[in-house]
C-alpha cells in the first residue's frame, strides 16, 4: 500500500535557535584544532540548523513549501525591494531562483528582478518607479500581489512558442496574439524570447515601427499595472499612423484624458464584446507634410477613426475640443 506526500513538519524557531547557539558553542573546541578538515565539518550542521530556522520563520499553516515561502514573503512587502538573500533565508534552499522562476513565469506573479528594470527602463519605459530604477540583478519586487488564475495556460503557450523557430519579435508577437485582451507580464515576454535582453526593443518595434496596438500603462492603458503589457486588438495601425514616438504618443494620450476626441469612448467602459482601444490620428494627415508631433495628433477610438479615413462623419461630442 502506497503512502501519501508526508506533512510537513512545524517547526519551532526558538528550539532551533537554541540548537543553532550550542552547535557554536561546540565550534569553539574545533576552531583551537589545527585540522581544516574537521572545522569545514563542524561548520555543516551550523548551516544546516540555520537553513532550518530561517524555514520556521513563517508558520507552516501559511506555507509549507519553499515556493509557497517565498511567495508568502513578498505578498508582505508589495512593491518592496527584496534581495536574493532574503528569499535564501525564508526559502530554505539553495536553489531558490528556480523556485522564483516558476513563481514569475508559470504562475504569472510580476516579480521583476533589476535585470528586468534595466532593460525597460532601456526601451523607454517611464513609468517605473523611482525607487526601482537602481535595483541590482539579485533584488526582486513584486509588482502586482493578485493572483493571475490564467497564468498556468499562458505558461504553456510560452513554453511551446519560446521552443519554435523563428525571430524574437514574431515569437513575442505570436505569444500576444493568442493573448488578445489579456495582459502578459514583462516576465512572460523574457521567456518566451529565451530570456533575450532584446525583448524590451521588439515589443516596442512592435508598436511603433509595425503598428501593433501593444499598450502598457504610460502608452494608452493607465489602468494597467507597472509590467503589464497587453495586445487591445489582433489589427495593425495604418502606415501613416506608425512611428509616432512613444514620448509623443503618452503626452497626446494624456493630454485628450485618455478618451476619444469623437465620441468620448475609454477603456473605463471597456467589456469583453467592445473591439475599440485608442490610436492617435493626424489631424493634417501624413500624407500631406502631417508631422508627428502633439499639436497634430487626437486620439480616437478605432470605430471613429476608421470612419474618418472611410470619409464617413463620426458622431461628435468631443470634437477638437
Amino acid at each position: 500500500m502506497t503512502s501519501g506526500p508526508k506533512k510537513a513538519k512545524a517547526i519551532d524557531t526558538e528550539t532551533v535557535r537554541q540548537k543553532v547557539a550550542e552547535l557554536i558553542n561546540n565550534f569553539e573546541a574545533e576552531l583551537r584544532s589545527g585540522d581544516l578538515r574537521m572545522k569545514v565539518l563542524a561548520l555543516i550542521p551550523i548551516f544546516h540548523k540555520l537553513r532550518e530556522m530561517g524555514k520556521s520563520l513563517i508558520p507552516i499553516e501559511h506555507a509549507s513549501a519553499a515556493r509557497d515561502r517565498i511567495l508568502f514573503y513578498f505578498r508582505q512587502y508589495p512593491g518592496t525591494v527584496i534581495h536574493g538573500d532574503e528569499l535564501l533565508v525564508v526559502s530554505g534552499i539553495q536553489e531558490y531562483a528556480r523556485r522564483l522562476r516558476e513563481l514569475r513565469v508559470q504562475f504569472g506573479w510580476t516579480i521583476v528582478n533589476g535585470d528586468t528594470i534595466k532593460e525597460m527602463c532601456a526601451e523607454g519605459a517611464d513609468e517605473i518607479p523611482e525607487a526601482l530604477i537602481s535595483m541590482k540583478p539579485n533584488e526582486y519586487v513584486l509588482l502586482n500581489a493578485k493572483e493571475d488564475r490564467d497564468a498556468a495556460y499562458r505558461w504553456r503557450v510560452a513554453n511551446k512558442i519560446r521552443k519554435e523557430h523563428g525571430s524574437v519579435r514574431d515569437k513575442i508577437l505570436k505569444f500576444l496574439r493568442v493573448n488578445i485582451g489579456r495582459m502578459v507580464t514583462n516576465e512572460e515576454l523574457r521567456y518566451v524570447a529565451g530570456d533575450k535582453t532584446e525583448w524590451a526593443r521588439r515589443v516596442r518595434e512592435l508598436r511603433t515601427e509595425n503598428g501593433w496596438p501593444i499598450a502598457t500603462k504610460t502608452t494608452g492603458r493607465p489602468d494597467i499595472g507597472v509590467g503589464f503589457y497587453i495586445l487591445q486588438a489582433d489589427r495593425q495601425s495604418p502606415k501613416h499612423d506608425r512611428n509616432i514616438p512613444d514620448d509623443v504618443r503618452r503626452e497626446v494620450l494624456r493630454r485628450d484624458g485618455y478618451r476619444c476626441k469623437t465620441c468620448g469612448w475609454s477603456h473605463d467602459v471597456w467589456n469583453p464584446s467592445d473591439p475599440r482601444h485608442l490610436e492617435l490620428h493626424h489631424i493634417t494627415h501624413h500624407v500631406k507634410g502631417g508631422a508627428n508631433v502633439e499639436n497634430n495628433l487626437m486620439t480616437l477610438c478605432t470605430v471613429c477613426h476608421d470612419k474618418i479615413h472611410r470619409g464617413m462623419p463620426p458622431i461628435s461630442r468631443h470634437w477638437m475640443c
